[in-house]
Order: C-alpha cells, then structure tokens, then sequence
C-alpha cells in the first residue's frame, strides 16, 4: 500500500485505536487523583468530586450514592459502560486487529498483551490490596504504546492519523476537564477557599500538571496561572494549545 492509497477504512481504524487508548490513559489518570484525593475530604465533597468525574468522562451520574469502589467497577471494569477503560481497551485492540499489517508487530503484542491482563484482573479481588497498581500499570501501557509506535512504526500517512486521534482526544479531555471545574476559576466565598485550593491541586494534577505549573509559576496556586498553563501553553504536553499545534 502506497502512502496515498490508504483505506478509509484503515485510516479510521487506526484514528479510533489511538483515540480509545487515549481516553484509557485519560480515565486512569484521573480516577488515580480522584481516589487519593477522596481519601482525605468529607463524604459530601468526595461525592461531589465523583459526580464531576462521571461529567467530564461524559458518563451517566448513577442514581445510588457514588462510593469508591462503585465509581472505580463502573468506570475502570463494567463491559457496558462504552467509556469505561475495559471497554475503550477492547475497542482500541479490535481497531488494532483490523490493521495488524499496518502496525508494528510490537504495537500489536504491547496493546493485546495490555488487554488480556486487563481483562483478567477482577476488581473484587484487587479491591483490599487498592486498585492503584492496575490502574497505574494502565496508564504506563498507554505511555509505552505511544513510545512504541513512534519508535517502531514508519512516520507516514497512518501515523499521522494515530498521532491525530490522540490529539483530537486529549483536547477534548482537557476542555471538557475544564468545563465542568469552571468554577475553580470563580472568585470563591470566605468558607470555600481551601476548596478550591484542592480543586485547583485536582485539576492540575488530573492533567499531570502540577510538577510543571511549580516549576514556571512557583507553588502558590492562582486561578489565572492554572487556566493559562492548562489552556495556552504551548510547550505542555496537557495543554489545550499543545493538542492543537500538533493536530496542525
């Protein structure tokens, strides 16, 4: 196949498989700031986090209370939530399967190996040891593919349409992060300062931002500096601008 003979089809195949495996890596990353955050507020607040996690992954808020381990089955295991990371896994592998001889064959092997350990860990039996081990080795598989596909597979027309997808995703994650905790950015009440110091600190480490907001603004954290760094700079790689230079 030439490089302007690609298939729709392969195309799109490969647009979703990058997609889906950037929403994992999304999903993973903030129910793993989510669930350490929740461990040291007051039940109201943890359950006002979660309801806004639900929100910005654009899942429907349950109509029971929201408790740790409900939040994490439903948005890191249950097969019938389409967003969940089983799920966006299973659907990027089956992207990926219908394009084997247009990937690397290490991209093949990392992403199906990612899937059939996923797939065989059960939240129950992870759940008293805490499901930080397997969401974090998610979340490292989602770096390594993405190493392995700029390391292994030729830079032509079908990774530009991986490299769009994921871009395309991440932008999206980001605004919608953003949305949803706009009123982080609101002047707050007397009694709701240190509120909106966690969030603006959840917000930033959702977007493994913190590290790189300490070292260009210092540790003192202000609305203005957090919305510049998460939407306008364009030398982070969790930034809305970043996405956007490199989707052009």
């Amino acid at each position: 196949m030439t490089n302007g003979a690609m298939l729709s089809s392969v195309a799109d195949s490969l647009y979703w498989m990058s997609r889906y495996l950037e929403r994992v890596e999304h999903t993973a990353r903030l129910l793993i700031v989510n669930l350490n955050m929740t461990l040291d507020v007051r039940p109201p607040d943890a359950r006002r986090r979660w309801q806004r996690l639900f929100q910005t992954l654009h899942v429907p808020v349950p109509e029971e209370p929201i408790t740790d381990y409900l939040a994490t089955q439903h948005l890191a295991f249950d097969p019938n939530n389409g967003n969940s990371i089983f799920s966006c896994i299973s659907a990027a592998r089956e992207n990926a399967r219908q394009v084997r001889a247009q990937i690397s064959s290490e991209m093949w092997e990392h992403l199906n190996g990612m899937y059939l350990t996923f797939k065989a860990n059960d939240l129950d039996a992870i759940w008293n040891d805490g499901p930080f081990n397997i969401l974090r080795q998610v979340r490292n598989d989602c770096h390594m593919f993405e190493g392995l596909t700029d390391s292994t597979m030729n830079h032509w027309e079908g990774w530009y349409f991986i490299q769009t997808g994921r871009f395309i995703e991440r932008a999206l994650g980001i605004a919608n992060l953003l949305v949803v905790n706009s009123d982080v950015f609101e002047p707050p009440s007397d009694d709701k300062v240190s509120d909106r110091y966690l969030d603006m600190l959840g917000l930033l480490k959702s977007c493994t931002a913190f590290e790189a907001y300490c070292k260009i603004y210092t540790a003192t954290l202000v609305p203005e500096r957090v919305a510049d760094l998460l939407l306008l700079n364009d030398e982070f790689p969790h930034s809305v601008h970043f996405s956007i230079d490199r989707l052009q």
